[in-house]
């Protein structure tokens, strides 16, 4: 074996065993190689039975999980991903139904429970039944070879085969006991100390010393002990018995309910969520019903399946960790969007839920039905041209049919329409400027097109006319862009509705874009999506009206020169300027982002020569250093276009990142006290590092990822065809991922 195959050789084998690098640099460029990661999401189990308490959850070895109430037993019932279940009463064990239960655990993988009379089970044969005579028994734990410890006030009793070993009282309440098996030792918990307990020696030590403690748990096998508080918690070295430094209050809530080693990671319960700690030292932040039930953390424990147990005050969360690879969580997607989410061949959300129940939704038209379409085609494009996939190009074929009938389906030539939906199924009166009726009297049809949407459509009908191999498609493609550049230039660079008046805001004309100072963002950004647009009608039909128009633009308006215009130039509009550009540049305008990246795709790839193109790629390449703190991935995948230095482990990190559930939950941060803020500023940045997407609320491309709360209640939910397919698919097509 020669040494070039010696070295692939080694690299694919490493390959197949999950070892190879995240990144490597074939051809120059990095490169993601698809390795399982850990995909978290939820399922929940709610409980709305008034005066009645959740107390403590458990799970045995064959899966089965149990909640002890204040009214008995529970156990799960139903429930999937997306479709909760409920918390019903747990009637198996008929003789346990007149049982008066006050605890619950798991003990060598089997459920335990403390009664009034006994700690019993009904595994082991049922041959667990230890009497305790201590009736006010509320705590107990399980330590080695089926001795117990139990708590009730401050009194505590070592137990054994139903016989007494010993008794002891502390000073004040206890409020949790646990056995830890590295040292071998009970631990008790009050307010003001923590004790350790040995059942050999029998007796009862101090060990550490405080107030205003909550919980506990003993990790890091037994090295250290963690103690909760209102205000954070303490690191304890269980060797030295000394606070190892100050104690930790930048969490995402100081208040700490509840203390829980799991699998080797530490977590938090608190009154607003649950919180994780990773191995970076940050938090992974559990809050809303897009995890929990409810947020008040009542208990937390190992669960079945790779999964944690979180008990709450208005339910039980089960949180999964499944190893899955970006290429299954883009199937998972593509269901997604097909099942729930094509309305007439758009891509739409599902809207007018109650709760997050998918059920109560329907499919709802948007002003940007047209863009939200592009996007989820380009997806579809980008897909084919990778895998040459025939469900891609039926996707395809359906969805650019819904993109055709935007413009047949009004009376303008070369006009496309927002959005058109069945007569009778839209409040006309109420919005007459937009909803218009058709000559077909069954449908209706929506006006007022902008700009945004012209260059979503531009962007796929560019991509379809390169990528795709289908002639009358690609066809197809080429004549809508034609119509539309087409009916741009006849009407001096303004798109005219139906009332013979440009649209707000489909404005291209020089007077218009450079009527704006320039500092104001939209001069730059109609300039570039002007020209990227007409390169692109050129490059596909080789009509000399396009090239010219742009030239004359870039030439003798400017626009070259507005388009290259440095983004940290960008900002207010000064003072004296009219109130239409002083509204536009309030502050950073997301929705500009999106319009901008969709544009470089036409701006760099159909650029008329070298020069352009290199020129295009130093505007891209700023940008892109502007929107870096975002790690947003859509934008650093179309950076891939044009360089090799782009954020590809950001990409990655916002691909893995962002949650299976796209339902928009109401998403709360800004209480958080482990993030940085910073002053109030023009791109609306709020703190210093952006968090997780499956920590902030579900949001498109167009939006303020800095954005730290939302009300979403869970009225709707967004379809992955824009937010997550498209990044995907144009990673597989830039071949920066593998």
């Amino acid at each position: 074996m020669n040494k070039n195959s010696l070295v692939t050789f080694i690299v694919f084998t490493f390959f197949l065993a999950g070892m190879m690098p995240e990144t490597a640099t074939p051809k120059g460029k990095p490169v993601h190689f698809d390795a399982p990661f850990l995909q978290d999401y939820s399922i929940k189990y709610y409980f709305n039975q008034p005066g009645v308490t959740l107390r403590k959850v458990a799970a045995d070895r064959n899966g089965k999980i149990q909640v002890l109430a204040s009214n008995g037993l529970l156990h799960p019932h139903a429930g999937a991903f997306l479709y909760p279940g409920t918390l019903e009463k747990d009637g198996t064990h008929r003789p346990f139904n007149d049982k008066n239960f006050a605890g619950l655990a798991a003990y060598q993988q089997q459920l335990i429970y403390l009664d009034d009379e006994a700690i019993l089970s009904n595994a082991w044969a049922g041959e667990l039944f230890s009497k305790h005579e201590m009736p006010g028994a509320k705590l107990f734990a399980a330590g080695a070879d089926f001795t117990f410890l139990l708590a009730s006030g401050r009194d505590l009793k070592l137990l054994k085969d139903s016989k007494e070993l010993w008794k002891g009282r502390t000073p004040e309440q206890i409020l949790d006991l646990k056995y830890d098996q590295a040292t071998q030792k009970f631990w008790i918990l009050t307010s003001r100390a923590l004790f350790t307990f040995s059942s050999e020696g029998k007796e009862l030590k101090p060990f550490f010393e405080g107030s205003g403690f909550t919980s506990f748990d003993v990790v890091g096998f037994g090295t250290k002990t963690l103690i909760g508080t209102p205000n954070g918690y303490i690191e304890v070295n269980n060797i030295s018995q000394k606070q190892m430094g100050e104690m930790k209050s930048k969490l995402p809530v100081p208040e700490i309910t509840v203390v829980k080693e799991v699998n080797g990671k530490v977590w938090f319960g608190s009154p607003e969520g649950a919180f994780m700690q990773r191995n970076d030292g940050k938090f992974n932040y559990y809050y809303g019903e897009r995890w929990l039930p409810g947020n008040r953390v009542i208990d937390i424990v190992d669960g079945p399946d790779n999964s944690v147990l979180i008990l709450t005050d208005k339910g039980l969360g089960q949180i999964f960790f499944k190893e899955i690879t970006l290429a299954e969580k883009a199937n998972y997607f593509g269901k997604q969007v097909r099942l729930r989410h094509i309305r007439n061949g758009f891509n739409a959300s599902l809207s007018g839920m109650t709760n997050g129940d998918l059920s109560t939704g329907y499919l709802d038209d948007s002003d940007n039905d047209g863009l939200w379409t592009s996007m989820y085609l380009g997806s579809q494009v980008f897909r084919y041209a990778v895998t040459q996939s025939e469900e891609a190009l039926q996707n395809t074929i359906e969805s650019l049919d819904a993109m055709e009938r935007l413009y047949t389906i009004n009376p303008v030539p070369g006009f496309p329409s927002r959005s058109f939906e069945r007569s009778g199924y839209i409040d006309i009166l109420s919005d007459p400027e937009r909803w218009q009726h058709s000559s077909d009297p069954e449908w209706d049809w929506k006006a007022t097109t902008s700009s945004d949407e012209a260059i979503g459509h531009v962007f796929v009908f560019g991509a379809i006319a390169e990528l795709i191999d289908v002639e009358p498609l690609r066809n197809k493609a080429v004549r809508l862009l034609d119509e539309l550049m087409q009916h741009i230039v006849d009407n001096d660079l303004y798109l005219i509705d139906y009332d013979g008046k440009p649209t707000t805001w489909g404005r291209w004309n020089p007077e218009y874009v450079n009527g704006f100072p320039t500092s104001v963002g939209d001069r730059k950004l109609n300039s570039s999506n002007i020209v990227a647009m007409l390169q692109t009608a050129y490059h596909f039909t080789k009509k000399e009206i396009y090239k010219e128009k742009a030239f004359e633009l870039m030439h003798d308006y400017g626009y070259l020169e507005n388009l290259m215009r440095p983004m940290e130039e960008i900002g207010k509009a000064p003072e004296g300027a009219d109130d239409w550009a002083a509204m536009l540049s309030e502050s950073w305008n997301h929705s500009d982002d999106e319009m901008y990246y969709l544009g470089y795709w036409d701006l760099y790839r159909y650029a008329f020569n070298d020069t352009l193109q290199a020129k295009f790629r130093e505007s891209i390449i700023d940008h892109w250093e502007h929107e870096r703190p975002e790690k947003e991935g859509l934008w650093n995948l179309f950076t891939a276009m044009v360089s090799h230095e782009f954020d590809l482990d950001e990409a990655i990190w916002y691909l893995q990142e962002y949650p299976l559930d796209l339902i928009d939950w109401t998403v709360k941060n800004s209480h958080r006290k482990d993030i940085q803020l910073i002053p109030e500023n023009f791109r609306r940045q709020t703190i210093k590092e952006v968090l997780p997407p499956d920590e902030l609320p579900v949001r498109r491309h167009n939006a303020n990822r800095f954005g730290l709360d939302a009300a979403g209640e869970g009225r709707s939910e967004y379809s992955a065809g824009d937010i997550w397919l498209l990044p995907y698919w144009l990673g597989r097509y830039l071949e920066v991922i593998e």
